[in-house]
């Protein structure tokens, strides 16, 4: 941290000295008057006048040179100084430092292994970063002391107030002030990014499968083990939080539900929640403590004031300052709106300011909020009305974003402008407190601000300019997930012709720096569903389908079930519209071909659920579909998924299926889908008794996989497990071994941990039957128990006792 704030200091020093010095200094008025408020409020003007006049004279002497050296090492030093005695002033430097002197714009935006990464080792640490300034709440403080404090039992305090209050801001500056105390993790839940940001209230969309599923990733440091069904989740979290220490931030909660899940079962764990609801539930029937915030208090509410405007101007004027809260009502939100205007105009004042705000009708209009009989509309709007026109007009897009978390990629994309002029606007926004900025680059606009934005939008905008901006997003996201989906692997069957569309894309996956596609594609789950559900309810079918289609990448390696389908569902709907409405016959043909493919994906999570009746219903759909095609691939796709679906109740029948496919993907030349064929075909000829034919099969699957252009060596191994298998029925004891044992190793080298205990237990099996390999069944039933524990398999237990019997 030391180095880190003499960094920041250098930097700082080296921008004020370059600055001061030149003509720009003169015009920047805006930054300039930043960069004096910012040091007068730290006691630092006069040193900058001063500077300004020695580094003057030097220029006039010939001397700047050596002068400039010394301003800027004195600068450095009294920045430092700054810097340690007020350590929230770090990122505030940080900010202004970055709209003086703008750095490089990136194709996305955002630094998602910062948000989505713990180092090995380390305590996870998911709190947001503590930014800006927090005013008095010392009274509310030692109330969350007091109930968080019992070391014997799990604490649980719902932080509730009116929107604006500060909820998050205390929530976090508590848990900062007491991060000691939870040597575990620190975990932080937004349920405003899970759910579908373009609803507002007590909504649904909430996943709390998907909160819970980050939470027990951190805790056991790996995604490999982690379970799909909500019941499995909280089973797993509460065996590996039992004996842990942990803090649980969930913020923006509308309903109890979404918070018992996430309760840890650790004595000494803590949980607050935040929410504009007081969850009476949550406090009756869970023994939570309500903690009502309250709007700031006089003496809070000037602090307030003195820490946005400097303690000069409220000195200067204290009865103004002191009426200013009076006619906010101590609310944070509007004190915040306030001094931004004092800010933004310098030839404002706060008794001007008190004047406009006597008027009770402009009051009114000024000071409320919306959601629960308030508005915020004309408490944003003298703010809103101080925007330049650029800033104005992106502010008002913003409320038609589908989601409330996002980037500046996809805020150019909404707003029709390029990167490096969207960066720039959503800074003035975020200074302007109308955009919040988060940890890993990112900007979150409140849902009660997006309703204020969307007001303006639908009075100031032109008609149509809603769905057009639906168009442009949904598009960015398309050629993103699309370019994502082939990073992951280039030769897996897609419907959808998009190479026009990323004919002239850049890559961002394929940068040596750039980000994984799938930590990517998980960090924007949400924003991305939410933008398909907004392209389904835009009629835009033609770009939702596809990039349903592309989305499914993520799901296939993340199984998050309830997303997946949802994904599906929505495209597959969008694809049957778009072909009924399509005048190109080659069009329409194509749409027909993306129903059909993404109903047979449907089928996966719908079996996965339970489903069993609709996912039949689906893949019977989806076959008749691809059936009326001619393409012999998309067929071949769907004839696999069909099979898979008859294995559950009509074995007989998925052999057939099975070589139906096989047929079709040799008639179409597609090597790796003929040797998917076989791995399928030959694992149920096996099951069918016909264990001989099923390993020549398995053999011939296993060799085409790994001979492919792209070996896959994964289902290579599942290949040779499913031949260790048959030797297993065919009385082959060693060969079955050999093979088994051989599997495991490779599957376990490509994390397909799951299929490893498969090929482990089927070892430990043999050994129990055989008698053989006695020496050998210990090391793999502890590798199969740890395996089994991890993902929260019912059969560790089972595993555990067997292996205990062992002793």
């Amino acid at each position: 941290m030391e180095a880190e704030l003499g960094t920041l200091a250098a930097q700082g020093a080296t921008a004020l000295v370059g600055l001061v010095v030149t003509d720009a200094w003169l015009q920047m008025k805006q930054g300039r008057r930043r960069v004096v408020r910012w040091l007068s409020r730290r006691g630092a003007e006069d040193e900058l006048d001063a500077s300004r006049v020695e580094l003057e004279a030097a220029r006039d002497s010939g001397d700047e040179e050596n002068v400039a050296g010394r301003v800027a090492a004195d600068w450095e030093r009294r920045l430092l100084r700054i810097l340690e005695e007020d350590p929230e002033a770090a990122e505030e430097l940080r900010r202004l430092l970055d709209e003086i002197l703008p750095g490089t714009s990136y194709d996305i935006a955002f630094d998602v292994r910062r948000a989505a990464q713990t180092a090995p080792g380390a305590q996870p640490d998911h709190l947001p970063a503590l930014t800006g300034t927090f005013s008095n709440r010392v009274a509310e403080l030692d109330r969350l002391d007091a109930v968080c404090g019992a070391p014997g039992r799990v604490n649980l305090a719902v932080l509730a107030g009116l929107p604006g209050v500060g909820k998050t801001a205390i929530a976090c500056r508590w848990a900062d002030k007491e991060r000691d105390r939870f040597p575990d993790g620190l975990f932080y839940v937004d349920y405003a990014a899970l759910r579908d940001a373009s609803t507002v209230g007590a909504a649904m969309g909430a996943d709390v499968s998907q909160a819970l599923a980050g939470i027990l990733q951190a805790l056991i440091g790996s995604d490999e083990h982690i379970p799909a069904s909500l019941a499995e989740l909280t089973r797993r979290y509460a065996a590996h939080s039992r004996d842990r220490r942990i803090l649980v931030l969930i913020d923006n909660v509308t309903l109890p539900a979404q918070v018992r899940p996430l309760i840890p079962s650790g004595p000494g764990s803590t949980v607050v929640v935040t929410s504009h609801s007081k969850l009476g539930e949550l406090v009756a029937l869970d023994g939570a403590e309500l903690v009502a915030l309250k709007p700031l208090d006089a003496e809070g509410g000037l602090k307030l004031l003195a820490d946005r405007l400097g303690e000069p101007t409220v000195t200067a004027d204290r009865a103004a300052a002191e009426r200013l809260v009076e006619l906010c009502g101590g609310l944070p939100v509007a004190l915040r709106i306030v001094a931004t205007r004092l800010l933004s105009d310098e030839f404002l004042t706060p008794a001007d300011l008190v004047d406009e705000l006597e008027d009770e009708t402009e009051r009114l209009d000024g000071m409320s909020l919306p959601g629960g009989g308030y508005s915020v509309s004309a408490v944003l709007g003298p703010s809103y009305r101080l925007l330049p026109p650029g800033p104005a007009r992106m502010f008002r897009l913003l409320g038609w974003l589908p989601a409330g978390l996002f980037d500046a990629g996809a805020a150019a994309a909404a707003t029709g402008v390029d990167l490096r002029t969207a960066r720039r606007l959503l800074r003035e926004l975020a200074a302007a407190s109308l955009l919040e900025t988060e940890r890993d680059g990112r900007y979150r606009m409140h849902d009660l601000v997006r309703l204020y934005a969307r007001e303006r939008a639908a009075e100031e905008e032109r008609a149509g300019e809603e769905t057009a901006l639906i168009e442009r997003v949904t598009t960015h996201y398309l050629v993103l997930v699309a370019l994502a989906d082939r990073a992951v692997r280039t030769d897996r069957l897609r419907v959808a012709d998009l190479t026009t569309l990323l004919a002239e894309a850049t890559d961002p996956f394929a940068a040596a720096a750039g980000p994984s596609a799938l930590t990517w594609l998980d960090a924007e789950c949400a924003t991305i569903l939410a933008v398909l559900r907004a392209a389904v309810r835009h009629g835009l079918h033609a770009l939702a389908w596809p990039l349903a289609e592309a989305f499914t990448v993520l799901f296939l390696h993340h199984r998050y079930l309830g997303a997946w389908k949802e994904s599906l569902e929505l495209g597959a709907e969008a694809a049957a519209l778009a072909a009924a409405a399509s005048n190109n016959p080659g069009g329409a043909a194509e749409a027909v071909a993306g129903e059909a493919r993404l109903r047979s994906l449907l089928s996966r999570p719908l079996m996965d659920l339970g489903e069993d009746d609709r996912a039949r219903a689906e893949i019977e759909r989806a076959v008749a579909l691809a059936e009326s095609t001619d393409r012999l691939l998309l067929r071949a796709s769907v004839q696999e998924f069909h099979g898979r679906c008859l294995d559950r109740f009509d074995a007989p029948r998925a052999v057939d299926t099975y070589r139906y496919c096989l047929e079709l993907n040799q008639r179409a030349g597609d090597e790796r889908g003929e040797a998917l064929a076989l791995l399928f075909l030959g694992s149920a000829m096996d099951a069918q008794g016909e264990h001989a034919e099923a390993l020549a099969v398995l053999r011939q699957a296993r060799a085409s996989l790994l001979s492919l252009p792209e070996p896959d060596e994964r289902m290579a191994g599942r290949a040779l497990l499913a031949a260790g298998l048959a030797h297993d029925h065919l009385h082959r004891t060693e060969d079955a071994v050999d093979a088994l044992r051989t599997a495991a190793g490779i599957l376990r080298e490509q994390r397909a941990t799951s299929y490893e205990a498969d090929a482990l237990e089927a070892l430990v099996g043999i050994a129990e039957r055989t008698g053989s390999h006695r020496e050998s069944v210990r090391g793999w039933l502890s590798r199969a128990v740890v395996i089994r524990e991890a993902s929260g398999s019912r059969r560790a237990e089972e595993l555990r006792r067997r292996l205990t019997d062992l002793s």
